[in-house]
Protein backbone atom coordinates (compact mmCIF):
# COMPACT_ATOMS: atom_id res chain seq x y z
CA UNK A 1 0.00 0.00 0.00
CA UNK A 2 1.24 3.47 -0.90
CA UNK A 3 0.22 6.28 1.45
CA UNK A 4 -0.74 9.17 -0.82
CA UNK A 5 -2.65 11.22 1.72
CA UNK A 6 -2.78 11.33 5.52
CA UNK A 7 -4.75 14.08 7.22
CA UNK A 8 -5.88 14.79 10.76
CA UNK A 9 -9.67 14.78 11.01
CA UNK A 10 -10.78 15.21 14.60
CA UNK A 11 -10.09 14.59 18.30
CA UNK A 12 -12.78 13.46 20.72
CA UNK A 13 -13.38 12.18 24.24
CA UNK A 14 -16.61 10.41 23.22
CA UNK A 15 -16.87 7.63 20.63
CA UNK A 16 -20.32 8.95 19.71
CA UNK A 17 -18.69 12.11 18.37
CA UNK A 18 -16.18 10.25 16.19
CA UNK A 19 -16.54 10.33 12.38
CA UNK A 20 -19.36 8.36 10.81
CA UNK A 21 -18.44 4.65 11.01
CA UNK A 22 -18.55 4.05 7.27
CA UNK A 23 -14.85 3.37 6.68
CA UNK A 24 -12.59 0.67 8.15
CA UNK A 25 -10.74 1.81 11.24
CA UNK A 26 -7.55 0.69 13.00
CA UNK A 27 -6.66 1.73 16.54
CA UNK A 28 -3.08 2.03 17.81
CA UNK A 29 -2.52 1.83 21.54
CA UNK A 30 0.21 0.92 24.00
CA UNK A 31 1.86 1.86 27.24
CA UNK A 32 2.93 5.47 27.59
CA UNK A 33 6.28 6.15 25.88
CA UNK A 34 6.12 3.01 23.73
CA UNK A 35 6.86 4.99 20.57
CA UNK A 36 3.33 5.15 19.20
CA UNK A 37 3.52 8.59 17.59
CA UNK A 38 6.84 7.75 15.94
CA UNK A 39 5.38 4.51 14.57
CA UNK A 40 2.32 6.30 13.17
CA UNK A 41 4.52 8.88 11.49
CA UNK A 42 6.69 6.12 10.03
CA UNK A 43 3.68 4.19 8.70
CA UNK A 44 2.17 7.24 7.05
CA UNK A 45 5.53 8.64 5.88
CA UNK A 46 4.68 11.95 7.56
CA UNK A 47 7.16 13.44 10.01
CA UNK A 48 4.70 15.28 12.21
CA UNK A 49 1.29 13.71 11.64
CA UNK A 50 1.20 12.44 15.22
CA UNK A 51 2.89 14.68 17.75
CA UNK A 52 5.84 12.99 19.45
CA UNK A 53 6.87 13.89 22.98
CA UNK A 54 9.36 12.84 25.62
CA UNK A 55 6.58 13.27 28.18
CA UNK A 56 4.49 10.11 28.75
CA UNK A 57 0.74 10.58 28.61
CA UNK A 58 0.82 13.30 25.94
CA UNK A 59 -2.02 11.78 23.91
CA UNK A 60 -5.22 12.35 25.85
CA UNK A 61 -7.91 12.11 23.18
CA UNK A 62 -9.24 9.75 20.51
CA UNK A 63 -7.44 11.09 17.41
CA UNK A 64 -8.69 10.21 13.93
CA UNK A 65 -6.49 10.43 10.83
CA UNK A 66 -7.95 9.76 7.39
CA UNK A 67 -5.56 7.77 5.19
CA UNK A 68 -5.89 7.83 1.39
CA UNK A 69 -9.48 8.96 1.87
CA UNK A 70 -10.43 5.34 2.49
CA UNK A 71 -9.60 4.30 6.06
CA UNK A 72 -9.01 5.71 9.52
CA UNK A 73 -5.93 5.38 11.66
CA UNK A 74 -6.83 6.09 15.29
CA UNK A 75 -4.28 7.23 17.85
CA UNK A 76 -5.50 6.33 21.35
CA UNK A 77 -4.17 7.51 24.73
CA UNK A 78 -1.55 5.26 26.26
CA UNK A 79 -2.20 3.14 29.30
CA UNK A 80 0.06 2.56 32.29
CA UNK A 81 2.42 5.22 33.60
CA UNK A 82 1.55 8.85 33.13
CA UNK A 83 1.93 11.75 35.52
CA UNK A 84 -1.77 12.50 35.84
CA UNK A 85 -4.31 12.16 38.60
CA UNK A 86 -6.14 8.93 39.37
CA UNK A 87 -9.37 10.57 38.23
CA UNK A 88 -7.85 11.49 34.86
CA UNK A 89 -6.50 7.95 34.39
CA UNK A 90 -9.91 6.48 35.16
CA UNK A 91 -11.58 8.89 32.74
CA UNK A 92 -9.09 7.96 30.01
CA UNK A 93 -9.69 4.27 30.64
CA UNK A 94 -13.45 4.69 30.43
CA UNK A 95 -13.09 6.70 27.22
CA UNK A 96 -10.88 4.02 25.67
CA UNK A 97 -13.10 1.15 26.81
CA UNK A 98 -16.24 2.81 25.42
CA UNK A 99 -14.53 3.41 22.10
CA UNK A 100 -13.12 -0.11 21.74
CA UNK A 101 -16.39 -1.81 22.69
CA UNK A 102 -18.78 0.32 20.69
CA UNK A 103 -17.07 1.44 17.50
CA UNK A 104 -18.75 -0.76 14.83
CA UNK A 105 -16.18 -0.14 12.08
CA UNK A 106 -13.15 -0.91 14.26
CA UNK A 107 -11.46 -3.69 12.31
CA UNK A 108 -8.36 -4.34 14.39
CA UNK A 109 -6.47 -2.99 17.39
CA UNK A 110 -2.70 -2.77 17.13
CA UNK A 111 -1.22 -3.18 20.61
CA UNK A 112 2.28 -1.69 20.78
CA UNK A 113 4.88 -3.40 22.95
CA UNK A 114 8.39 -2.10 23.63
CA UNK A 115 10.64 -4.87 22.30
CA UNK A 116 13.39 -3.99 24.78
CA UNK A 117 11.53 -5.23 27.82
CA UNK A 118 10.39 -8.55 29.24
CA UNK A 119 6.62 -9.17 29.38
CA UNK A 120 4.95 -6.44 31.42
CA UNK A 121 1.87 -7.16 33.51
CA UNK A 122 0.04 -4.05 32.32
CA UNK A 123 0.41 -5.15 28.68
CA UNK A 124 -0.62 -8.73 29.41
CA UNK A 125 -3.67 -7.57 31.37
CA UNK A 126 -4.73 -5.22 28.59
CA UNK A 127 -4.49 -7.96 25.96
CA UNK A 128 -6.33 -10.36 28.25
CA UNK A 129 -9.17 -7.86 28.47
CA UNK A 130 -9.28 -7.56 24.69
CA UNK A 131 -9.54 -11.33 24.48
CA UNK A 132 -12.36 -11.43 27.00
CA UNK A 133 -14.20 -8.76 25.03
CA UNK A 134 -13.53 -10.72 21.81
CA UNK A 135 -11.88 -7.69 20.23
CA UNK A 136 -9.41 -8.59 17.45
CA UNK A 137 -5.88 -7.34 17.95
CA UNK A 138 -2.33 -7.70 16.66
CA UNK A 139 0.88 -7.14 18.60
CA UNK A 140 3.39 -4.62 17.27
CA UNK A 141 6.84 -4.73 18.85
CA UNK A 142 8.44 -1.29 18.69
CA UNK A 143 11.97 0.12 18.97
CA UNK A 144 13.67 -2.99 17.56
CA UNK A 145 16.63 -0.81 16.54
CA UNK A 146 17.33 0.02 20.19
CA UNK A 147 18.55 -3.52 20.84
CA UNK A 148 22.14 -3.95 19.72
CA UNK A 149 21.78 -7.49 18.44
CA UNK A 150 18.94 -8.94 16.39
CA UNK A 151 18.93 -12.09 18.50
CA UNK A 152 17.99 -9.93 21.50
CA UNK A 153 14.76 -8.96 19.74
CA UNK A 154 14.06 -12.62 18.97
CA UNK A 155 14.70 -13.57 22.59
CA UNK A 156 12.35 -10.91 23.97
CA UNK A 157 9.58 -11.82 21.54
CA UNK A 158 9.97 -15.50 22.34
CA UNK A 159 9.52 -14.67 26.01
CA UNK A 160 6.26 -12.94 25.13
CA UNK A 161 5.15 -15.94 23.11
CA UNK A 162 5.85 -18.27 25.99
CA UNK A 163 4.05 -16.02 28.46
CA UNK A 164 1.00 -15.64 26.23
CA UNK A 165 0.86 -19.36 25.56
CA UNK A 166 0.23 -19.90 29.26
CA UNK A 167 -3.31 -18.53 28.79
CA UNK A 168 -3.93 -18.23 25.03
CA UNK A 169 -4.78 -21.17 22.77
CA UNK A 170 -3.93 -19.18 19.66
CA UNK A 171 -1.55 -16.23 19.52
CA UNK A 172 -2.36 -13.03 17.62
CA UNK A 173 -0.26 -11.96 14.63
CA UNK A 174 2.94 -10.16 15.61
CA UNK A 175 5.03 -7.51 13.87
CA UNK A 176 8.54 -6.27 14.60
CA UNK A 177 9.06 -2.57 13.89
CA UNK A 178 11.55 0.24 14.09
CA UNK A 179 10.25 3.75 13.46
CA UNK A 180 13.81 4.98 12.99
CA UNK A 181 14.71 2.42 10.31
CA UNK A 182 11.27 1.88 8.79
CA UNK A 183 11.32 -1.80 9.71
CA UNK A 184 7.94 -3.53 9.68
CA UNK A 185 6.19 -0.83 7.66
CA UNK A 186 5.34 -2.94 4.62
CA UNK A 187 3.99 -5.96 6.57
CA UNK A 188 1.74 -3.71 8.68
CA UNK A 189 0.38 -1.83 5.70
CA UNK A 190 -0.16 -5.08 3.80
CA UNK A 191 -2.21 -6.43 6.71
CA UNK A 192 -4.31 -3.26 6.78
CA UNK A 193 -4.78 -3.40 3.00
CA UNK A 194 -6.07 -6.97 3.24
CA UNK A 195 -8.51 -5.97 5.98
CA UNK A 196 -9.67 -2.99 3.91
CA UNK A 197 -10.46 -5.27 1.01
CA UNK A 198 -12.44 -7.64 3.25
CA UNK A 199 -14.29 -4.68 4.77
CA UNK A 200 -15.27 -3.44 1.32
CA UNK A 201 -16.37 -6.88 0.17
CA UNK A 202 -18.53 -7.28 3.29
CA UNK A 203 -20.57 -4.26 2.26
CA UNK A 204 -22.43 -1.80 4.53
CA UNK A 205 -21.96 -2.48 8.23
Amino acid sequence: MKIKEAVFVTSNTDYLKCPAPDLPEYAFIGRSNVGKSSLINMLTARKNLAKTSQQPGKTQLINHFLINGSWYLVDLPGYGYAKVSKVDRENWQQMIDNYLRNRPNLVCIFVLIDSRHDPQRVDLEFMEKLGQEELPFHIVFTKADKLKKSNQVTTHIERYRQKLQETWEELPPMFITSAEKGEGRDPLLEAIEAYNQAFEEAGPQ
